[in-house]
């Protein structure tokens, strides 16, 4: 992202009907993987909530500890140790994420998984320790093609869907969504508002020849 020069181009982030679509498929596939005996598309499943209820960067996924997690009943969080800049922050969610985020460590413990607190949050079938980046793109690629959605999305479209609903949901309120998403400048965040354009939309709707 370069300062006063990067857009949001509308194809980068998901719209709502693409966003639901593409977590209730990952859902769907998590069930029949229960009924079978089967792991990856429970993880897979975690691992798209997680990205879309949370707008993490995939390089914050891929470091979170079981400690991190912090489910309280009102509002629970995760906590992000190193963000972009080396920066700590905690992000705060509800709702289903929240039973999603129990229901999964129940699931990593009946698994054998560990939940110490320096275990990873969410383990690789072939090395046992953090899945990498890429291993985490192509999770989210591999839902993504499930739910017929175009492949030019990667992980990093579930943030900018995440910024845009958040700022929406907020009444644009860019400060808060600047905290969660973890960014340094407000004009990075600005770009968020842009793409939403509520006073564009607005009048557009109200003119006509």
């Amino acid at each position: 992202m370069k300062e006063g020069g990067w857009v949001l181009e509308p194809d980068k982030y998901l719209s709502k009907e693409q966003a639901s679509r593409l977590l209730e498929t990952a859902e769907h596939m998590a069930r029949f993987a229960t009924a079978e005996g089967r792991k990856t598309a429970i993880r897979d499943y975690f691992v798209i909530h997680l990205a879309l209820s949370t707008g993490l960067r995939v390089m914050e996924i891929a470091a979170l500890k079981c400690s991190d997690l912090f489910l309280n009943e009102r509002v629970s969080s995760v906590l992000v140790r190193k963000g972009k800049g080396g920066k700590k922050r905690l992000v705060y969610f509800t709702g289903p994420l929240r039973k999603h985020c129990g229901q999964y460590l129940k699931w990593k413990q009946q698994l054998g998984e560990s939940l110490d607190s320096e275990a990873p949050l969410i383990v690789s079938t072939n090395t046992e320790k953090h899945m990498t980046t890429r291993a985490l793109q192509k999770i989210f690629k591999r839902s993504a093609k499930r739910a017929q959605i175009e492949s030019h999305y990667s992980i990093h479209s579930a943030r900018h869907t995440y910024a845009c609903f958040l700022l929406k949901a907020s009444n644009w309120n860019l400060r808060l969504v600047q905290k969660q998403l973890g960014h340094s400048r407000i004009t990075t965040t600005q770009v968020y508002a842009d793409v939403m354009m509520p006073q564009m939309e607005k009048a557009l709707n109200k003119m006509y020849w």
